[in-house]
């Protein structure tokens, strides 16, 4: 009886406070300058930092120094923190990296408000362009372009053709052209 009150018991928990789906983007997200993380270490209070990644990629970890996480996912650096720590300093570290801020993104030509805003999961083109003050008066509806941290430009040096509803990353630099007519 107890053990089916306890299980009853941990059911309702669970269900009270859901995991985050992880979806590819948040599976595969790569860390980069301007990420702001959050390390902790299970139990090791001096060992857990908030950390944003400097111009090198880099951040600086207790007991391991300067440690180079640009071009990681948030799984990969906790591999690479618990290896460092394990055996040397810890026995069975338990290590955790989330990400407190993303790095932000941008958008540059026909909008009202041209600059750099903060970065939230779920954004698409058409959402961006609405927090940069919207399309000015000489905007193209139609013709938008996207340049990714880590995708190749094309020839005409723009970035990738986008539409409204495409998905827009973490340092992306979104460019509204002018229209013609």
């Amino acid at each position: 009886m107890i053990v089916i009150l306890r299980l009853a018991l941990l059911l309702v928990f669970l269900s009270a406070f859901p995991g985050q789906a992880d979806d590819a983007d948040t599976v595969s997200y790569t860390l980069n300058t301007g990420d702001h993380v959050q390390i902790t270490v299970f139990e090791e209070p001096d060992l857990s930092i908030d950390a944003v990644l400097d111009d090198t990629g880099a951040i600086s970890f207790p007991l391991l120094g300067e440690t180079k996480v640009r071009g990681l996912t948030p799984r990969e650096l906790e591999a690479a923190i618990t290896e460092g720590l394990r055996g040397r300093f810890l026995i069975n570290p338990q290590v955790n990296v989330s990400i407190r801020e993303y790095r932000p993104f941008f958008v540059r030509g026909e909008v009202a408000n041209p600059g750099g805003y903060p970065f939230k999961p779920g954004l698409t083109l058409e959402k961006a362009v609405s927090i940069a003050g919207g399309f000015t008066s000489r905007a193209s509806r139609s013709e938008f372009y996207i340049m990714s941290d880590d995708a190749v430009e094309n020839e005409s040096g723009k970035g990738q053709p986008a539409q409204l509803k495409s998905r827009i990353r973490p340092g992306d630099v979104i460019n509204i052209e002018q229209s013609f007519f």
